[in-house]
Formats: C-alpha cells, structure tokens, sequence
C-alpha cells in the first residue's frame, strides 16, 4: 500500500482544531492575566478616609484599619 493511497479525512481537522482550541485558551488566559493586574490600587484607603470623614469609624479604628492595610 502506498502513502497516497490512505486518505486520512479523519485526522485532517485534528491538526487545525487543536490550533484552534490553543489560540483560544492563550487568549483566556490573557483575558484573565489583564483583569487580575488592571484592577486600581490605592482604592481601600480612599475608602477608609471616606468612611473616617462620615463618622462611620473612629480615629483610632481609622488608624488601625490603615496600619493593616500597609502592611
């Protein structure tokens, strides 16, 4: 039997659907990569001074919440 004579229809697709399938999980985890490190720092002690300056927390609970958050 000759290499020409298989026609290997099966496994044609293979090849291409698992690039497939690669591109789209590389694009997943990129997707996930950029909107783990996107997210804004500094954004909790903005929310503690907010709350301070309502009266929500005292000065020593400010204190100690900010202490917390720097470590």
């Amino acid at each position: 039997m000759n290499w020409f004579e298989y026609w290997p229809m099966p496994w044609m697709f293979f090849g291409p659907l698992m690039m497939v399938v690669f591109l789209v999980f590389c694009g997943a985890f990129m997707v996930l990569v950029m909107r783990s490190t996107s997210r804004p720092r500094g954004r909790a002690p903005d929310i503690l001074g907010e709350r301070l300056a309502r009266g929500e927390i005292t000065r020593v609970e400010y204190e100690e919440l900010r202490r917390l958050l720097e470590a």
